[in-house]
């Protein structure tokens, strides 16, 4: 699969990458503040993104304050294909996918949203991110319940417009489905493999991003499962 194109870089390479801790391997636009925020209730609560490797996308909601669980998974496809060999085929209607769990007295629903498309993913990139190409790795929003489904299309239609992106916006909006997660060697795995020369070249990057842009969303402890 893609993510094997990364594993026969020079390790030194990779240590660079992440030692220098930049976003030059990430593709960063600061993306607008929601002009609809989302209204929620007190409580936590669920949202499930689509945006390539799922390690990287954890690594990024594993550091935004008021997160309290990022899980790793599957989403889109039947529970019997489930599994990582099989999404990794491309051919089962999964994307892998991250359920993150939040307090929205922390942090909204729509600044996750402007941190995914700030820091997390290119939009205007049709069925892959980065170097993973295929449809599991598409970019896609799971609203749960309506109100973060008002505000995903209302933001999806403000990013369109705003003429930050050139090219037109991929990211789709998917009705939600059963979310599987992921094996367990998959879970933390930024945290746990900081080295990895997938994490090290395509994923600190993003995390360093994090930080920069959104300094007072950004925490240094990784929300382990």
């Amino acid at each position: 699969m893609a993510r094997g194109f990364l594993f026969a870089l020079p390790f030194a390479m990779a240590l660079a990458a992440c030692q220098s801790a930049d976003a030059a391997n990430t593709h960063t636009i600061a993306a607008p503040a929601a002009s609809a925020p989302a209204q929620e209730t007190p409580g936590l609560k669920q949202a499930v993104f689509a945006g390539g490797c799922f390690w990287g996308v954890e690594a990024v909601f594993s550091h935004v304050k008021g997160v309290t669980s990022a899980v790793s998974g599957y989403h889109g496809g039947a529970a019997n294909t489930a599994h990582y060999d099989d999404v990794g085929g491309g051919n089962t209607g999964h994307a892998e996918a991250v359920r993150v769990t939040y307090d929205p007295g922390q942090v909204r629903y729509d600044e996750l949203l402007r941190i995914f498309f700030s820091v997390i993913i290119d939009p205007t990139q049709a069925n892959g991110q980065g170097p993973d190409i295929g449809p599991q790795y598409r970019s896609a929003l799971i609203p749960i319940g309506p109100e973060q489904d008002k505000v995903a299309r209302a933001y999806l239609a403000q990013i369109a417009a705003s003429g930050l992106w050139h090219g037109r916006i991929a990211t789709k909006i998917e009705p939600l489905r059963q979310f599987y997660p992921a094996e367990k060697y998959h879970q933390d795995f930024a945290a746990l493999n900081p080295t990895h020369p997938y994490i090290a070249y395509w994923d600190v990057p993003k995390v360093a991003a994090l930080k920069q842009m959104f300094p007072g969303e950004y925490k240094a402890d990784f929300t382990r499962n």
